[in-house]
């Protein structure tokens, strides 16, 4: 009982409408006559209404209206409705308020509801009221839905009332056609039964236009929790064919099987799946966290992102007399200096060509020897290269002058890398090359990101614990035990309890998570930045740290805003956008991209 009672809160606590059963639904069940052509505010010649509520009438509404305007021949023909009978008929715009009134509260029922909708709203709409917004049922969508071809030749009210045995012929008179929509909805609401629609909602649901797959897998929604967790469609092998997440399990499965899904790939494995598996969470952050684990380890067909996150790649500046970039699969402990993760090996290879834009790094691959010289490439012959091939300079002053700024860039300040980029951009700008300045511009974007994601990375990851939480929406807290950027726990604190007991039992039976190289060594960088996220809420509380949670006073994250900028100008493709970046001395050098 408690279970039914809870999927009918709203958030606010008070009783959603589209959860009530459709026999305790209240339904205005409506028709109009018109004077045909298109809704513009008049033209509304009859209106008749029928409220009902568990198979009874519980009262009705229908009226004669003055349209304003002539009365084509075809519909006196049609409906029996003259001139005459028109003429002393009160306007639409003093029917109005009464059959609102009469509206209030219910659901409006319609057969071609659209039809009858568009002309109350612009009727509404010249006249001045507000339009009241009622949740719509169609029968004729209904129909389409429920009932073959083999039933029923086609969806029209006079062939759904004699299938039905309605007890009123539609006459095209507005009353007698809401009387025979009555029987109509009554008689589907009996069908709808063995679809497994038994709420208004899922009645308008069912009325919208769904794929096969979707309607015939839409049991597999049943009987899944309302709480935060991850969901695994599975096929018939038990395979794991999609993974997800949601605050709510149970709404977020459900609309899988709505209009409002198109995604072909979803469609094709809705197809697959014979049943959703859901995996309750203490919070959303370990809902995201879960769901993040569980599609790298089974890399689901129907995921794009995040499956395989072993496939990132290193920046690596080698050891060697004269060091070079190098791009890898792992973050060593052999005393190099790396640069990462990045996602694939192009973006690393752009971000390479940022730091060779600003420092002059060597970048062939051969193993230089301190005795014997090496022949020069055209780099060395155009300036780009120092030529330690040759010998023209001595390992110390190359250190210095190429591989110490890659290194301080790394873990402390790039500013001095980031001044030299943007000179260039604004080099080929002055000279009109404006391709190659966009292209500059695209390994400052690459180079950027990469830095400022492993200094917030590395800082995080440095702590052998953080105990953090967050206030729910019902009151509780939210808890994360967070070890080397792993989360090692997650709990939920009741409310009106102290938390204590709740983050004590946490950190007794959190994971044990033990340091590594670089930082993501005990987590994927996609966790890491997911806990990240939750921790720069405003509304998330440190409660206790092993450690400084820290990064470097001038590190890359100052350098986010240029960052957004220099985005958004890719993005649009815009070259008179002017980036800056300021120094210590406040002095700015500004730059057209």
């Amino acid at each position: 009982m408690q279970g039914t009672l809870d999927t009918l809160l709203s958030a606010d606590g008070s009783v959603d409408p589209a959860a009530v059963s459709l026999a305790d639904t209240t339904f205005v069940v409506l028709d109009l006559e018109t004077t045909g052509g298109a809704p513009d505010g008049g033209g509304i010649t009859e209106i008749g209404a029928v409220k009902v509520r568990g198979g009874q009438r519980l009262g009705e509404f229908g009226t004669l209206v003055n349209p304003g305007q002539p009365l084509p021949p075809f519909i006196t023909v049609l409906t029996g409705i003259t001139e005459a009978m028109l003429r002393p008929a009160p306007p639409i715009e003093t029917v109005l308020p009464a059959l609102l009134e009469f509206l209030r509260g219910a659901v409006l029922v319609a057969h071609n509801a659209p039809y009858d909708v568009g002309f109350l709203k612009a009727a509404c709409a010249r006249h001045g009221y507000p339009w009241p917004a009622p949740r719509v049922l169609d029968t004729a969508a209904l129909a389409r839905r429920a009932l073959t071809r083999d039933e029923v030749p086609n969806r029209k009210l006079g062939t759904l009332a004699r299938f039905f045995r309605s007890a009123v012929e539609p006459t095209h008179r507005a009353l007698d056609d809401a009387k025979a929509t009555v029987d109509v909805l009554h008689g589907l609401i009996e069908r709808l039964g063995s679809f497994r629609v038994h709420t208004l909602g899922d009645a308008i649901e069912f009325a919208k236009a769904i794929t096969p797959a979707q309607r015939s897998r839409r049991h597999l929604a049943d009987n899944l929790p309302h709480v935060p967790g991850v969901y695994i469609f599975r096929a018939a092998d038990d395979r794991p064919l999609y993974v997800g997440t949601s605050k709510d399990v149970a709404t977020r499965v459900r609309s899988y099987f709505t209009a409002a899904e198109k995604r072909a790939r979803i469609s094709e494995m809705l197809t697959a799946a014979v049943r959703v598996e859901a995996v309750e969470c203490a919070h959303s952050l370990e809902a995201e966290v879960r769901e993040l684990r569980l599609i790298a380890s089974h890399a689901p067909p129907y995921n794009r992102r995040s499956k395989y996150p072993e496939r990132m790649v290193w920046l690596k500046l080698t050891t060697e007399a004269y060091p070079r970039l190098s791009v890898v699969r792992r973050f060593a402990e052999d005393g190099a200096t790396y640069l990462g993760p990045f996602s694939s090996r192009r973006t690393a290879e752009l971000a390479a060509a940022g730091v060779y834009d600003a420092v002059p790094l060597r970048q062939c691959n051969h193993k230089l020897s301190l005795r014997a010289k090496t022949p020069a490439c055209a780099l060395a012959e155009l300036g780009r290269c120092p030529a330690p091939c040759e010998h023209e300079i001595t390992p110390q002053e190359y250190d210095v002058r190429a591989a110490l700024p890659f290194r301080t860039a790394t873990s402390g300040d790039p500013g001095p890398v980031i001044a030299a980029i943007l000179a260039r951009i604004e080099t080929l700008s002055d000279k009109q090359r404006y391709e190659e300045a966009a292209t500059v511009r695209s390994r400052l974007i690459a180079l950027l990101r990469a830095l400022i994601r492993m200094q917030r990375l590395d800082a995080l990851t440095r702590l052998p614990e953080m105990v953090a939480a967050r206030r729910d929406d019902k009151g509780g807290w939210e808890i994360a035990v967070i070890r080397h950027g792993r989360l090692a726990a997650a709990a939920t604190s009741p409310p009106r309890e102290h938390p204590r007991p709740t983050l004590d039992a946490a950190r007794l039976t959190a994971e044990t998570v033990l340091p590594g190289p670089g930082p993501v060594a005990a987590a994927s960088a996609e966790e890491t930045e997911r806990i990240l996220a939750w921790l720069e809420r405003v509304d998330t509380r440190l409660v206790e740290t092993s450690g400084d949670w820290v990064s470097p006073a001038r590190g890359a994250a100052r350098f986010t805003s240029l960052l957004t900028r220099a985005e958004a100008a890719a993005a649009t493709q815009d070259s008179t956008v002017r980036l800056s970046v300021t120094d210590r001395s406040d002095d700015a050098r500004s730059l057209r991209l």
